[in-house]
């Protein structure tokens, strides 16, 4: 029986000597077997692979399982009188391997029936950080993924659900898991501090909005989720700060999100072939190095098209709400009800500088999309580099005036 994880072998008496561990811990290959006619512990390392031995027949003091979920343990040895204390280790074999070595202290295990004791291999005491699955057969049933890792590559296994399995692996910054038939992402995704995500060739139909508001928020720089079945993104999609590249080709998108705009840092965006028919106000806020939206359905814009969800007079509610975001008063759960500061988050900007939240006139103008990207692959097979982009106002007189200077700019 052989458990991989992080080992740190810890005097208990260094304490009654007024001394403290120095707190280093090793990856290590533990083996329960036989060493001659006794049952033993064998611990290796990358310094010492021949390892050090420790009985363990009625020499067990106590098992410290009350982590056993997070993947540590402590053995407590009654001769030497030593703490032996296991960290990043997979739960379930930890769990199998404590079993074994409780069995060899009662003294239950035969062991002629244990495999001799030998010096550990260099590929197990060295850290894995990468792994890659590309098939069926090659996926780990029984196995665990080792707790190391940091990039993992799980194609072509027809997965239909994330395996807790990986989502257990803390130290994970690269998934891909893509080429797969996963519909649907678990919220404890987003507890790993993941910097790229890919999960293209899905068949993905939401991405969740407890994923945008999660340690994914502060880590996550490349996402990778084209050719699925997306129609649309959550609202908090913006608060993914730290995006750069993100893909969203060959989905079902009939819009982007409202606030494209707050992802500061988005240097690489791609959407094409979705079913955009115009651009987010947002989006004219973005400054990016390249640009692909081929293959949407673009209107024509025409600022005489308009849409109107203005009151006269305005409302209590919306005066209040548009005073609020102006003067930048502080939001939260405790001061207002939910809604209410889900729509104050999401609210409009107007021409003349003016917010509005849900009173507004709506039109659509078109924009040269080098105005935000670098390099912008065409719109259209006609050489188009030029797209709808949605402008709104907070009153009529604004509206008026931004026709008026379109006519001014007709007559020129």
């Amino acid at each position: 029986m052989k458990l991989q994880c992080d080992v740190e072998v810890v005097n208990q008496m260094l304490p009654t000597c007024g001394l403290r561990n120095k707190g280093r811990s090793s990856r290590a290959v533990l083996s329960v077997g036989r060493h001659g006619d006794s049952l033993c512990l064998l611990i290796c390392t990358a310094k010492d692979r021949s390892g050090s031995r420790y009985k363990l027949k009625e020499n067990i003091e106590k098992f410290f399982t009350w982590f056993v979920e997070e993947g540590k343990a402590t053995i407590r040895l009654k001769e030497p009188a030593v703490d032996i204390c296991l960290s990043k280790a997979d739960s379930s074999s930890l769990k199998s391997f404590l079993s074994a070595a409780r069995l060899a202290h009662r003294g239950c295990s035969d062991p002629s029936s244990l495999s001799a004791l030998g010096p550990a291999r260099v590929c197990e005491v060295k850290p894995q950080k990468k792994l890659s699955i590309q098939s069926q057969k090659a996926y780990p049933l029984r196995s665990g993924f080792p707790a190391s890792l940091e990039q993992l590559q799980v194609w072509f296994c027809r997965l239909t659900r994330v395996d807790p399995r990986v989502l257990a692996l803390r130290g994970l910054r690269r998934l891909d898991l893509s080429h797969n038939r996963l519909r649907s992402l678990p919220a404890a995704l987003g507890e790993l501090r993941l910097v790229e995500l890919l999960l293209h060739s899905n068949r993905l139909e939401a991405f969740g909005d407890g994923l945008c508001v999660s340690e994914l928020q502060n880590s996550l720089q490349h996402l990778d989720l084209s050719r699925n079945h997306l129609t649309a993104l959550p609202r908090r999609f913006c608060q993914l700060q730290q995006l750069m590249n993100l893909r969203l080709d060959h989905n079902r998108l009939r819009s982007l999100p409202f606030h494209t705009g707050r992802l500061a840092r988005l240097r690489f965006l791609s959407a094409a072939h979705n079913q955009l028919s115009v651009l987010p106000a947002g989006f004219r806020s973005l400054s990016l190095e390249n640009l692909d939206l081929f293959g949407n359905p673009f209107t024509e814009p025409n600022a005489l098209e308009h849409s109107i969800h203005l009151s006269f007079p305005l409302s209590l509610q919306e005066l209040t709400s548009r005073a609020v975001v102006e003067l930048r008063i502080p939001l939260g759960p405790q001061l207002l009800p939910f809604h209410l500061c889900d729509e104050l988050s999401f609210s409009k900007v107007c021409e003349c500088g003016s917010v509005c939240v849900n009173s507004f006139i709506q039109t659509a103008v078109s924009m040269n999309l080098h105005l935000v990207s670098h390099s912008v692959v065409l719109v259209d097979s006609m050489g188009g580099t030029e797209a709808p982009v949605l402008k709104h106002f907070c009153s009529l007189s604004c509206y008026c005036q931004f026709m008026d200077s379109c006519v001014q700019r007709d007559v020129r």
